[in-house]
């Protein structure tokens, strides 16, 4: 009896540290991109990470940006956004709209964006890093984007998808982050769930901004100092691709910008459909493809960035 006992402790270890093994190596469980708070422009993700998760890889810059370190003999423009810029885990670096301007181009995209940021985390974050002698700014935003502005509610370490530590193993990850939210905690505590902020935006469920997000008078302001163009790109979630329309609050966005002379591209003029979409609001790697070609034709072909910017020859100022 005692030898079946030590064998049965036996497999389950071993079982137990395999599945570890491979619940790290092959998807990334315990291996989360990690968090850090600011009372500037609410979070972002830590500087000079990179990792491998359900397949994808990811990595940050010494900036948290995701993207490679600024490269001095490239030109730079900024993209600017929320989480479908960002990309997530669900997205691998290379299939990022941003690294595919950057490879298609020699320009390089630097990727300024975080999950649920609206143009005010943006233009608070070019206040605290400057603009990277970019030569032009591309802000994706969608219509909840109009009066999504910072309310600095507790996020990281508050919310699983913005975590500022590891999990001490894969199997925790499973247990505390998937199985209990999702299995046990709708029983146990059924009025207790509280939303990430992106599934707050899947959901409804805006930020409590009364006002017309003060980012994008912002960015403008920082665009027209610097003397560089303001692009603003406005993407279409599901319910508008549907209805051919984007909302009331879109529309909004798309008066501001004819109201202050700010180019507009909509990209249900530029044939996103349905299979682009990964969920209600975020675009898969296709649509990151799609994004890609909208980059560069509002960056390039209309003109925004002059030929002279980017000729093979040229280099940055």
């Amino acid at each position: 009896m005692k030898r079946k006992i030590i064998w049965g402790v036996t497999i389950l270890l071993v079982c137990f540290l395999g599945g570890e093994l491979l619940l790290r190596n092959i998807w990334g469980f315990g291996k989360m991109p990690l968090y850090y708070a600011s009372n500037k422009y609410e979070y972002m993700p830590c500087p000079n990470q990179s990792g491998i998760r359900f397949g994808n890889h990811y990595r940050y810059n010494s900036y948290s940006q995701r993207s490679d370190e600024p490269d001095s003999t490239k030109l730079h423009v900024l993209g600017l956004g929320d989480s479908v810029l960002y990309g997530g885990t669900q997205t691998d670096q290379d299939s990022l709209a941003t690294s595919l301007f950057t490879k298609d181009t020699g320009i390089q995209m630097l990727n300024i964006s975080a999950g649920s940021w609206g143009p005010d985390n943006c233009a608070a974050y070019l206040k605290e890093y400057g603009l990277f002698n970019a030569k032009a700014l591309f802000l994706l935003v969608s219509s909840h984007d109009a009066y999504d502005n910072m309310d600095f509610q507790p996020t990281v370490g508050h919310h699983p998808s913005y975590p500022d530590k590891q999990y001490a193993s894969a199997w925790q990850e499973i247990l505390c982050r998937y199985i209990y939210p999702q299995f046990i905690k709708p029983y146990l505590h059924p009025s207790s769930n509280d939303p990430d902020p992106d599934q707050k935006v899947l959901q409804g469920i805006h930020k409590s901004g009364k006002e017309f997000n003060s980012g994008f008078e912002e960015l403008r302001k920082i665009a027209q100092a610097s003397k560089i163009p303001f692009i603003i790109c406005l993407h279409a979630d599901k319910f508008e691709l549907q209805s051919k329309c984007y909302n009331e609050q879109g529309q909004e966005i798309i008066q501001w910008a004819a109201d202050h002379n700010i180019p507009l591209v909509k990209d249900m003029d530029h044939g996103i459909t349905d299979k682009d979409y990964r969920d209600d609001i975020h675009i898969n790697a296709h649509g990151q493809k799609k994004l890609t070609e909208i980059m560069k034709e509002t960056l390039l072909n209309e003109g925004n960035i002059k030929p002279s910017y980017y000729a093979k020859d040229n280099q940055p100022d």
